[in-house]
């Protein structure tokens, strides 16, 4: 089966999804190389790897959604086999990062934690998986799904983006604040 129009239909979607996904993966690595050097980050590299980390797999896992879902298939069939491998992929990061956050040491995650950063994320990872194991059967409502899921995993990456940089801000403000007067 020839690329469907309805799948080509969604071209621009996938261009403005993918351009923001790729511009704010740029942008995450300015951020953690400005925030790297703090006593914060160095201190707790485990958090990096459950909270920043994955922040820049959302992201790029946008980007390659978005790509797949614009690049020009002869089969549905292929483009569904692609998405689902990136759905498969997601969850199975998705339960290492749950994982990996469960281990952090000096953070203990509260519940905003837990749903942007392990429960969307999975949701968003097994919505793509399962919309891409139906394409075929189902085209336009999964297509749906699939750009429903790659949307839902750029909004969790610029909430984490943003969760990370006022957590630094935040603990560098009560460290300032918790040192005492330097003496005159």
């Amino acid at each position: 089966m020839d690329r469907t129009p309805l799948m080509g239909g969604w071209d621009n979607f996938y261009v403005i999804v993918g351009s923001s996904a790729a511009a704010l993966t740029g942008l995450q690595f300015v951020v953690i190389t400005l925030i790297g050097a703090s006593e914060e980050v160095r201190s707790n590299p485990g958090a990096v790897r459950a909270y920043g980390t994955p922040t820049v797999v959302h992201f790029c896992a946008a980007l390659l959604v978005s790509a797949v879902s614009s690049a020009p298939w002869h089969e549905l069939s292929s483009a569904a086999w692609a998405l689902a491998l990136c759905g498969a992929g997601g969850v199975a990061y998705a339960v290492v990062t749950i994982v990996r956050a469960g281990r952090v040491k000096n953070y203990q995650p509260v519940l905003e934690d837990w749903i942007w950063h392990a429960g969307l994320p999975l949701l968003a990872y097994a919505a793509l998986l399962i919309a891409a194991l139906a394409l075929t059967r189902s085209t336009g409502p999964c297509l749906f799904v699939v750009a429903s899921a790659a949307l839902l995993l750029l909004f969790i990456g610029i909430h984490n983006a943003w969760d990370s940089v006022t957590f630094v801000a935040m603990e560098r403000t009560r460290r300032s604040e918790k040192k005492p007067d330097a003496p005159s």
